[in-house]
């Protein structure tokens, strides 16, 4: 049986940092760790649960973002180790970042979505629009 492939605390913090460089919202936008034990925290509930990759891609997606762990780019960086993690482990990842899709960011961030939404949205690339 193959292993799975899980992003470490380190690797999550330079895709933060990446984000950033490339995609700089705010000006005030700053690449700090800012709860350590939080990252680890979304990280440990991936590694144990049970459930194919998609199930533990939502725990990344949901967890960086409701988590908040770091200063700047929560949701830019749970996007990119999501799609890192899916792809590492050999699967298909079908959201394509648009204006739209980061709406959908934001529905997360407050809890709109439901585990199985996120799930066909990352493996499928469908998901109904946010709506405040």
């Amino acid at each position: 049986m193959k292993s799975t492939y899980y992003p470490t605390i380190e690797r999550v913090q330079e895709i933060n940092l990446l984000v950033l460089s490339l995609v700089m919202v705010k000006k005030a936008d700053e690449p700090k760790l800012l709860s350590a034990s939080k990252l680890h925290e979304v990280i440990s509930q991936c590694e144990e649960l049970e459930g194919d990759v998609y199930d533990k891609a939502v725990i990344l997606l949901k967890g960086i973002i409701q988590k908040h762990p770091f200063a700047s780019g929560n949701r830019r960086t749970s996007f990119a180790v999501t799609k890192e993690f899916v792809l590492k482990n050999g699967e298909g990842f079908k959201i394509k970042y648009d204006r739209e899709e980061a709406r959908v960011m934001q529905g997360i961030r407050e809890n709109y979505y439901t585990n199985e939404e996120l799930k066909e949205w990352i493996k499928n690339g469908k998901i109904k629009s946010f709506k405040r």
